[in-house]
């Protein structure tokens, strides 16, 4: 169903899902488009983002953000279109970044907006390399990685919008950069468009002895998306001093037990403190929010000069986000997810 100029579609959470979300954790809604009152805006979705943390709000588990209400819109970002306004500082037409879910429609107050202006050149891209997923590789990697020419650099997910990212900069900062993905075009794609030194297949049978031999003098940053064999492959091959920024752990995510086979507890908190491993979790605006402006304008400088490239896969219809959540979480995609919600007109 193509979004229309009368009816608000939204995508409502319907049950908490045991394991892997399915489409019966959803419901589809349709209501009639709000109106707009003194101080306020009209927004139309054109954008939505998909992205991991959502499999963590759709859980009643206590996290660092409350989970998203049995019966309301499930959380996410999008570029939308001002379609009407009351509100001073938004234009009939204006771009803005929001943060409204699953939903064809919502009303603001301008909180929370950012306005892109009338013709930004690539909208979507406040949802990735401009926005939360660039700014997660930038301030992870830097702040926390504290990278140093000549080191070695590991990056799970390598070819998603935070690894990618994390990959390149690490380029650009003079690491030795070492990828890990799933499958053999993921691999040549961060290799050959990427410029990675070596991307590891983690689904090969030989994929620990693979990552210790593209990593010969161990690893001295390991920017941490995946969690699971991956991390289990990294830890022996960690630097004494070496940093490890937690992003994520997507192959746990939908875990509804802990993980077969011995306690790793104990060796991963020995080699902690026996080489002196840094390694941090962190919520990218309730940490970083106020540095937005200075990774804002180097990413901006880096992708125009062509430092920096970004890979997007747009799917086309909000009916599509439930089952494409899914199989971002089983890593289906290649590149950024954006749903287009609506045409850009």
């Amino acid at each position: 169903m193509a979004q229309s100029n009368t009816v608000n579609r939204k995508w409502l959470l319907a049950s908490r899902p045991h394991g892997e979300p399915s489409r019966d954790n959803f419901r589809l809604e349709e209501t009639a488009i709000p109106k707009v009152n003194d101080g306020e805006l009209l927004l139309r979705t054109v954008y939505l983002s998909l992205d991991p943390y959502m499999r963590g709000r759709m859980s009643d588990a206590p996290s660092y953000a409350p989970p998203v209400a049995i019966g309301e819109v499930m959380v996410g970002g999008t570029v939308s279109r001002v379609m009407a306004s009351k509100h001073p500082d938004f234009k009939v037409g204006d771009w803005v970044l929001s943060y409204h879910g699953w939903q064809d429609y919502a009303l603001s107050d301008g909180s929370g907006l950012t306005n892109l202006g009338s013709a930004p050149s690539h909208p979507s891209y406040a949802l990735g390399v401009l926005g939360m997923p660039g700014f997660t590789a930038y301030m992870g990697l830097l702040d926390i990685g504290k990278p140093q020419a000549g080191e070695t650099l590991v990056v799970a997910a390598a070819t998603g919008p935070v690894g990618a990212t994390v990959g390149q900069i690490g380029k650009l900062k003079g690491l030795k950069v070492v990828g890990v993905a799933g499958g053999a075009e993921k691999c040549r794609y961060a290799v050959e468009n990427l410029g990675f030194d070596h991307c590891i297949d983690h689904k090969a049978p030989d994929f620990a002895e693979q990552l210790a031999a593209a990593c010969g003098n161990g690893i001295d940053v390991y920017y941490e998306n995946v969690g699971g064999k991956v991390f289990d492959a990294v830890l022996p091959l960690l630097n004494t001093g070496a940093r490890v920024p937690v992003c994520g752990v997507v192959a746990q995510y939908n875990a509804t037990a802990l993980p077969d086979g011995p306690d790793r507890l104990p060796l991963l908190v020995s080699t902690i403190l026996k080489k002196r491993i840094t390694m941090r979790g962190f919520i990218i605006f309730d940490d970083y929010g106020h540095r937005f402006g200075e990774f804002y304008q180097d990413m901006s400088q880096w992708l125009g000069s062509g430092q920096i490239h970004y890979r997007e896969h747009i799917q086309d219809g909000l009916e599509t986000a439930p089952d494409a959540l899914n199989g971002l979480l089983k890593g289906h995609y290649f590149g950024k997810l954006v749903i287009r919600v609506g045409n850009d007109q």
